[in-house]
């Protein structure tokens, strides 16, 4: 294969732009001699001869009019690659890979690259759904830039391999089957609940938090059914088997929220409440692995995952009763 010396090229390209050698060389700030010689190493390398004497001057011969068709190609792709890179470099570009657990996906994450589409369209996001554990091991290998997990799953603040940030503690609000006689009680605590029956994960993170939650209220909570599908845990409270805790951004995103969203819960069967008192909450974090958070791509998919977090509803916003 020829050996194209994209320097050499450079000078041939000029020559063919200004005509003349001593133009070449004032152009590139070399000397005519230099402007020679690297023309004649490029017509040794290629095995071609790139110039022929006009009279006085040079003129490109058919080989060299040939090379700068395929030189103008290259070039031009050169500059479409300097453009890529300089957006990579700048966050404008590029693939930024997020492992979430599956509540935050509909939740923070869709709404973030919703946003990105918008505001950073030669920025990707990669989605990859994983446990809030998993998600941490994901990131430890390499395989996602940016992991969502649970506070209460994830390595301790001072690990030296991971960078955390808050991105919001999500209120976990009651489901009760809208015949229940507390569905209407005003004031309801978590306490109030502690000789119900509860529907909850056999074990995994939901089972943990759900677990704390009613311990720190005062009581273990009997776990009559077991569940993870938010829509099997929904179709059980309807069906007056239990009550369970569902977190605010399950309503938000798989769940659906707003006034249809309502009405449909009343419908189905179930009534959720806001537990004022002694409302219980799930810390969501975002991480990275240190010394990474700051490469522009994952800190524009971090400041939108912010943006996402910050438009959850507020506290109070959820149906107190159906």
């Amino acid at each position: 294969m020829a050996d194209w010396d994209l320097k050499k090229l450079r000078i041939l390209r000029t020559l063919h732009e200004l005509g003349t050698v001593t133009a070449t060389a004032e152009a590139l700030h070399m000397t005519p001699s230099a402007v020679s010689q690297q023309l004649t190493g490029l017509a040794r390398a290629l095995g071609v001869t790139l110039l022929e004497a006009h009279g006085r001057r040079v003129r490109l011969t058919a080989a060299a009019q040939l090379v700068l068709r395929h030189t103008d190609a290259v070039f031009a792709q050169l500059e479409r690659a300097d453009a890529e890179l300089l957006g990579y470099l700048q966050g404008e570009a590029g693939q930024v890979r997020v492992g979430a657990f599956s509540t935050a996906i509909p939740a923070l994450v869709v709404p973030a690259v919703q946003e990105l589409r918008r505001t950073h369209p030669g920025l990707s996001v990669a989605v990859r759904e994983a446990e809030a554990e998993a998600a941490y091991e994901l990131l430890a290998e390499g395989s996602v830039d940016l992991a969502l997990s649970l506070a209460a799953h994830a390595p301790t603040p001072r690990d030296p391999k991971f960078s955390r940030v808050t991105l919001l503690a999500d209120p976990l609000d009651v489901a009760l089957p809208a015949g229940h006689p507390l569905a209407a009680e005003p004031g309801l605590r978590l306490a109030d609940l502690a000789d119900e029956p509860w529907i909850f994960g056999s074990s995994g993170p939901w089972s943990q938090i759900t677990t704390a939650a009613c311990e720190n209220a005062g009581f273990v909570p009997e776990q009559a059914h077991a569940a993870a599908d938010w829509s099997a845990i929904w179709a059980m409270v309807a069906a007056g088997m239990g009550v369970a805790l569902v977190p605010r951004m399950a309503m938000a995103g798989g769940l659906g929220a707003g006034r249809g969203a309502r009405r449909k819960r009343a419908a189905d069967g179930v009534a959720l409440r806001v537990l004022h008192a002694d409302q219980p909450r799930r810390h969501v974090i975002a991480a990275a692995r240190r010394g990474s958070e700051g490469a522009p791509g994952p800190a524009r998919v971090l400041a939108a995952l912010r943006q996402a977090a910050a438009a959850q509803p507020p506290d109070g916003e959820t149906i107190q009763s159906s």
